[in-house]
Formats: C-alpha cells, structure tokens, sequence
C-alpha cells in the first residue's frame, strides 16, 4: 500500500471536521463548558453568515481566571501614573471582566487555506506558536488544523 509524501498531504486531508463555534454574542460561561464538553482548547468565532472573526483559546480564560498585572507605576502628586499602554490596560480589563466571548476573544484568529499543503501549515503551526490553524475555503470556515491532526497525518504517512 502507498501512501501520499507528507508533501503532497493538503490541509484538508488532515483537518477536524465539523468545527464547534461560537459568536462574539455567546455567553461566556457557554464557550468554557463547549470547551470543557469536547475536549478542546480553542473555539473559532464566527458572525451570522459563518465568516471567522475571531479566536477564544485557554490562553485568553486564563488571563481572565488570574486577573492583570497593573504593570509599573511611578507616583507624583499623590496620583498613580501608569507606565504602560492605557489601550492594553483597557484591553485587560475587559478580558478580566468579560461575560461574552466577544469581550475575551483574540480578533486576529489563526488561519489558513484548505489546499496550502501539511508541511506548510505545521511551519505556520511553529512559527505562530499556536496549537490549532483554522482552516478556511472560499472565506468559508470548513475545518480546524491542530497539532495533533499533524502528527496523527505524518504517522499515517509511514
């Protein structure tokens, strides 16, 4: 029996399908217990016509769970001046506060096309330093790449 070169594997040979998503709308509590249901650590955030918007990971509950770091501060005439962006203190702020995924998620998701091929897509996985690629066709969300579809994908390429 022959098997594809992993050169030749495209995304969408290797990819998750159906994807779970989620709206900015989405209570938040709803994404963490999807999440939790299925295993998985990232939900795509799509609007009402499917086109992805966004990316809820661990990583942003996690800001959310252990708060924010004020950062450094100097003290002049009895005020507080902080010494950092005051766009990602509010940004902070909001995800330690959010209730909706819309005020957590990340708006620059991870993505790639369905036909780019496996090795490409696991140099992205590394260089992005994320676990999961979504993987989109004609604009159209239509899978999720992870980490784990790579390694599962080259195994079968043995």
């Amino acid at each position: 029996m022959t098997t594809d070169s992993p050169s030749t594997v495209r995304v969408k040979d290797a990819m998750t399908t159906p994807v779970l998503t989620v709206t900015a709308a989405t209570p938040l509590q709803d994404a963490v217990q999807l999440m939790s249901d299925h295993h998985i650590s990232g939900l795509p955030v799509v609007d009402g016509s499917g086109t992805l918007v966004g990316e809820l990971s661990e990583q942003d509950l996690m800001v959310k769970e252990s708060g924010f770091d004020a950062g450094p501060y100097v003290m002049l005439l009895d005020a507080v001046i902080y010494l950092r962006n005051p766009l990602d203190w509010d940004r902070q702020v909001h995800q330690v506060l959010g209730s909706t995924v819309g005020e957590l998620m990340q708006d620059h998701p991870h993505s790639c096309e369905a036909d780019l091929s496996l090795p490409e897509a696991a140099r992205l996985l590394h260089d992005r330093s994320t676990q999961r690629l979504f993987v989109l066709a004609g604009g159209k969300l239509v899978g999720v790449l992870t980490r784990g579809d790579v390694v599962r994908s080259l195994a079968a390429s043995l």
